[in-house]
């Protein structure tokens, strides 16, 4: 009894101590991501030019962030099977986890080069049919920043593998580090280039940047004891079954969930030109705090909620789901509130100069206001998705993100064709599918494990009644700021902030919040 009550606390400051870390690591690394969106906007602005590049991301954007970024399907994988396999982080990989690490790199590398081969062969016609609705020069422009790009495709689920084994190693600054070499070499390559008018060196240093960002994981796995033995040892292999059928139901939530981008990118094409420029940076901007929120608690709680599903501990899995998600709800209604009162503002003094005028400033503000009230749906999904692969099931996400691509189209349809609201309706829909996915992955979650929701969400209740009450005193406060220099608008977003922040953390005091307690204590010690 008392050595699994240290366990647990040995735990939670670990989890504590681990969220502190890749919280820091993952904000200078957003950080020099947030730098990199300036120069593209100082350099691109919301044209022509810049929805090609953006157009053409998507699918390498696909395959390095989506399948095999931090949170991604090979990252999770790798988490899941090679957490169970390895008996303690600083264990060496013995000779059966090394050919299971083989076998695992092997056949992903054949997969995303032919699909690499493909996405080269066949741009024109794949960015033809995504952007259907857009002007030839736009669909070529795409096509041939796409080709340029498509070396991309064969990083996405090795460096997936690489970040998932070092998690495992409790090496949490390198997977979370390395996103910043690919922003530092887009950042010097097109500063140096200067004037590039089709975009082709922007493409050429997203290529290069995510070349960079593999090889600096490298050498750790090979400190660490991981060598490289090509092999296909599929036959009878247990384990890489246990991986496969994890795997594949997550792959395929993750492109299917790809779709509803590629519909909205269909109706943003139909849209003002930069339109899907402003979406993008609109979700680069709502990533920029919610990316650092997620990964800081959910990177090291997974390989717990992993170890404790094999264990078959259901009390402590619902324990660390609460105090998890229960801290992102208390951190994520601040910045809906700031997203909401500030965004026009923020966006202004940080992106308006060169070729990101003020017409863009209120295209991106428009669309990141309305995908702000994804912020708590967005947070619940992820964490719960974590639970899911910790039982390793990904087919129950498959099923839920399948189901809501209709939903999507009508969605979009509605609020853009029908309801004329343009930009915003692309964020909004996105907004609502944000709320089907977590509702349902909530409710199927029941079939495994009755998750404690009255105690959270009664909570989420206290701290949304706080929100609200602060976003108005915040609203009413803005009416004091009425100039629209650099030097007041500065001071506003301060001002507000550090107003908002104090006063929702006093309101959740008083309607006593644990939460809230523990932060000011922590600023009161301090």
């Amino acid at each position: 009894m008392d050595v699994s009550v240290n366990t647990e606390k040995k735990d939670s400051v670990g989890v504590l101590k681990a969220a502190w870390l890749i919280a820091m690591v993952t904000i200078a690394s957003k950080l020099i991501g947030f730098v990199r969106d300036m120069v593209v906007a100082n350099f691109y602005g919301a044209t022509l030019v810049s929805d090609a590049y953006f157009y053409a991301l998507q699918i390498p954007s696909l395959a390095i962030i989506i399948l095999g970024g931090v949170g991604g399907p090979f990252h999770s994988a790798t988490v899941a099977v090679f957490s169970k396999l390895i008996p303690h982080f600083d264990s060496k990989p013995d000779e059966y986890v090394n050919r299971l690490y083989n076998t695992f790199l092997t056949v992903s590398f054949v997969f995303f080069a032919l699909l690499a081969v493909f996405g080269f062969v066949f741009a024109n016609q794949i960015m033809g049919l995504i952007i259907s609705a857009g002007s030839p020069e736009l669909i070529n422009l795409a096509a041939t920043h796409f080709k340029i790009m498509s070396p991309i495709l064969l990083i996405g689920g090795i460096i997936g593998i690489y970040y998932g084994l070092l998690i495992v190693h409790k090496q949490y600054i390198l997977p979370n580090l390395s996103p910043m070499i690919l922003s530092l070499v887009v950042i010097l390559v097109i500063t140096l280039v200067h004037n590039d008018k089709t975009g082709i060196a922007l493409a050429g240093a997203t290529t290069l940047g995510a070349l960079c960002q593999i090889l600096m994981q490298f050498p750790k796995l090979r400190q660490i004891g991981y060598r490289i033995k090509p092999n296909f040892d599929i036959k009878n292999n247990e384990q890489f079954k246990n991986i496969g059928e994890l795997l594949f139901p997550a792959i395929l939530s993750s492109t299917i969930g790809q779709i509803s981008i590629y519909i909205d990118m269909f109706f943003a094409s139909i849209l003002v030109e930069g339109a899907w420029t402003s979406v993008v940076f609109a979700n680069r901007i709502f990533q920029f705090p919610v990316g650092i929120l997620v990964t800081a608690f959910l990177v090291p709680l997974f390989p717990i909620f992993a170890r404790l599903a094999g264990e078959g501990k259901m009390e402590d899995i619902k324990t660390y789901f609460n105090k998890g998600v229960g801290v992102l709800f208390f951190a994520a209604i601040p910045m809906i509130i700031l997203i909401l009162l500030l965004a026009q503002d923020g966006i202004s003094l940080v992106f308006e100069r060169g070729a990101f005028n003020s017409n863009a400033v209120v295209m991106v503000s428009e669309a990141l206001c309305f995908l702000s009230f994804s912020i708590i749906p967005y947070v619940f999904r992820d964490s719960i998705t974590r639970v899911y692969y910790a039982f390793n099931d990904s087919k129950t996400p498959f099923i839920i993100a399948t189901s809501s691509i209709l939903l999507k189209a009508l969605l979009n349809w509605l609020l853009i064709i029908k309801l004329n609201m343009g930009i915003a309706g692309i964020t909004l829909s996105t907004s609502f599918i944000t709320l089907f996915n977590a509702t349902f992955l909530g409710l199927f979650m029941y079939k495994k494990i009755r998750l404690d929701y009255k105690t959270l969400f009664l909570n989420f209740g206290k701290m949304l009644l706080a929100g609200v009450i602060t976003l108005i005193a915040g609203w009413f406060l803005c009416k004091f700021f009425t100039q629209t220099t650099v030097l007041f608008k500065f001071i506003k977003i301060i001002s507000i902030t550090l107003f908002c922040g104090i006063f929702y953390t006093i309101l959740n005091v008083i309607f006593k919040m644990d939460y809230a307690k523990e932060l000011l204590n922590r600023i009161i010690k301090r």
